[in-house]
């Protein structure tokens, strides 16, 4: 049966999300043209099959060289993560993002920044009681092994089950409820990407967002800080940037982390330029819920500037990332999604690290195999208009001439 149809299934048996899935469906096989839509670095294919569980993935992780080289990103796998260890993954995502310091108005070794029911050991405290979360996630999406609606009710109420766990180690705070959807997705796309001699964080992204594209048949109605900032400003969440495959990790966390440590930025100054990158351009549900507009503007504006000024390793980098701290702390604003979107990227990081062996080199593409796997002129397209945003942020203002 052809993806259209399987999709259009699934919504005649849920009513209430049947436009959306029909459109998606529509979006997944092309039938204006009888082709996928690839936006950045999508696979070739020509089986239909194929296409419905690669083509919501609508972006893949792109390496900036200090050449200004976007680079494809392919993992060679020497042996596949066992579902504990992708638990273990997760959670190391989690603590390494707590712990990078600093980072604005957000928790660190520093302080609560604009918490007050959160602390770094409160945080350290969440992470490791969702371990078990995680395990389950991977082992659930091993079991299915392809993205459905069944797997997306199981993983939905295994993640329910989770943030009761956070909410117990926390004494009631929200520490990583949306860490848990976000890097959740990503454990269960990880998981169903099986034992395979090939590895990506565009398979591992693809496949966490054809799951999250299934809708939770038993979710109660949210009444989240999220879902009302998404309502009311109208922006999409944190389900939206799991639908579309994650750009802001794929497309600008990662990117932005890799360019920085081909620069030879430390690795805590490349983390926090990383959480920068994201914070520009993120319609951050968390900021817009603590402080509205001003908030999200503030958060973006200053963000940039930081980078513009060459990064937080820098002087001016510095004290434009303190001037950024200051504002959003007079705001009581916390730019927590993009701190999630930033974990997520250390997972995938973390991956990559594993399945090279401990080393980082296969992150980088001798620019033969960038030409011998280039991508579609419809992907390169996309993968530019990735790169301007970085550049954007990054180049240095002009000087007037005398």
């Amino acid at each position: 049966m052809a993806p259209a149809v399987l999709l259009e299934c699934e919504a005649d048996a849920m009513p209430d999300a049947k436009a959306e899935l029909a459109s998606r469906a529509a979006a997944l096989t092309g039938r204006e043209t009888g082709t996928a839509r690839f936006t950045a670095y999508a696979e070739p294919v020509a089986d239909v099959d194929v296409l419905w569980r690669i083509a919501p993935a609508r972006q893949r992780a792109t390496v900036l060289h200090a050449a200004d080289t976007v680079e494809r990103q392919a993992v060679r796998v020497r042996a596949a993560p066992s579902d504990a260890q992708l638990a273990r993954f997760a959670v190391s995502a989690l603590i390494e993002e707590a712990q990078l310091t600093p980072k604005p108005a957000l928790v660190d070794r520093r302080g609560s920044g604009a918490h007050r029911d959160l602390d770094l050991a409160t945080m350290l405290r969440s992470a490791h009681a969702l371990e078990p979360t995680f395990a389950a996630l991977a082992r659930a999406a091993r079991r299915h092994g392809e993205p459905s609606a069944l797997l997306r009710a199981e993983l939905a109420q295994i993640g329910r089950a989770g943030e009761q766990d956070m909410l117990h180690a926390t004494g009631g705070s929200n520490a990583h409820r949306g860490a848990i959807w976000i890097v959740g997705l990503l454990v269960a796309g990880a998981s169903m990407t099986g034992d395979t001699a090939h590895l990506s964080a565009s398979r591992v992204c693809t496949l966490a967002a054809q799951t999250a594209c299934f809708p939770d048949r038993f979710a109660a109605p949210s009444d989240s800080h999220g879902e009302r900032a998404r309502q009311r400003y109208q922006v999409g969440g944190a389900r939206r940037e799991a639908q579309d495959g994650f750009p802001h990790v794929v497309n600008i966390g990662l990117p932005a982390l890799l360019a920085a440590r081909a620069r030879g930025i430390d690795e805590t100054a490349a983390r926090v330029d990383a959480l920068l990158s994201i914070m520009v351009s993120l319609d951050d549900t968390c900021l817009l819920h603590r402080a509205g507009l001003p908030g999200l503007h503030a958060a973006q504006h200053g963000a940039r500037r930081v980078l513009q000024a060459g990064g937080s390793s820098t002087p001016d980098g510095h004290t434009a990332l303190v001037a950024l701290e200051h504002a959003l702390l007079s705001l009581n604003a916390s730019p927590g999604g993009a701190a999630d979107l930033l974990a997520a990227a250390l997972f995938l990081d973390m991956l990559a690290h594993h399945d090279a062996g401990g080393s980082s080199a296969s992150w980088n593409i001798c620019p033969s195999t960038i030409r011998r796997n280039a991508p579609s002129r419809l992907a390169r397209m996309s993968v530019w208009s990735a790169r301007a945003i970085w550049k954007s942020c990054c180049r240095q203002p002009k000087t007037a001439r005398p």
